[in-house]
């Protein structure tokens, strides 16, 4: 690790994780907090003022959200490195920042001293740090996002799940998409099979799950 002192951003709507977070630095003096802030928005100004090796930032806050946020910062700021904090890991949030602002990591906020300061250490030496409940969250997603494409349903399939999931009969369905009710038989029998479901309660709940409704 270097003998320099590791400079510090930190933005949180909420003061008191700010001062919890500022209160697990105590006693570790390679590190300094160059600025904190409640406000996302007045982050990318204050950026040009204050430099900074790693900025810690919330995810969900109103206004600028961590994923935003953290993207602006990637592409005005591209050396500095950024650490996501969150109640919870969302798969699906910590793999879009990982794409669009190459985050170096992601904690959630119930962390104790010892892991934050290992995080800090490690991304400030080039590596990346993600909570282990965090990696399954975004392996989870990863999966979900996989069996997706596998299972490659059409435009049409979609269309004629979201109406099954209302309840429709084949009937309905075909008399508002304007097609055959043999033609609807079809397309039912091809989304079952797709999806590997039995039945309309299994076929909602996996569109449910994979986010088609």
């Amino acid at each position: 690790m270097k003998n320099t002192r590791i400079r510090l951003g930190i933005v949180d709507d909420h003061q008191i994780v700010i001062d919890g977070l500022k209160s697990l630095l105590h006693g570790h003096d390679q590190f300094e907090v160059a600025f904190e802030s409640t406000q996302p928005l007045e982050v990318t100004g204050l950026l040009t003022k204050k430099t900074i090796d790693i900025l810690l930032t919330d995810v969900m806050m109103p206004g600028l959200n961590g994923a935003e946020l953290a993207k602006a910062v990637h592409e005005q700021f591209p050396d500095i490195k950024i650490l996501a904090l969150s109640m919870s890991g969302q798969g699906d949030l910590v793999n879009q920042m990982i794409d669009d602002a190459d985050i170096s990591g992601y904690v959630l906020k119930n962390i104790g001293k010892k892991e934050l300061i290992r995080a800090l250490e490690k991304i400030s030496g080039g590596g990346i740090y993600f909570s282990e409940e965090v990696l399954e969250e975004m392996t989870h997603a990863s999966e979900k996002k996989k069996e997706s494409a596998e299972v490659n349903l059409t435009a049409r399939e979609i269309e004629i799940i979201r109406l099954i999931e209302k309840e429709m009969s084949n009937r309905q369905i075909a008399e508002q998409l304007f097609l055959s009710e043999r033609t609807v038989e079809t397309h039912r029998k091809n989304i079952f099979r797709k999806t590997n479901t039995a039945s309309v309660i299994g076929l909602v709940k996996y569109a449910y799950e994979h986010k088609l409704i």
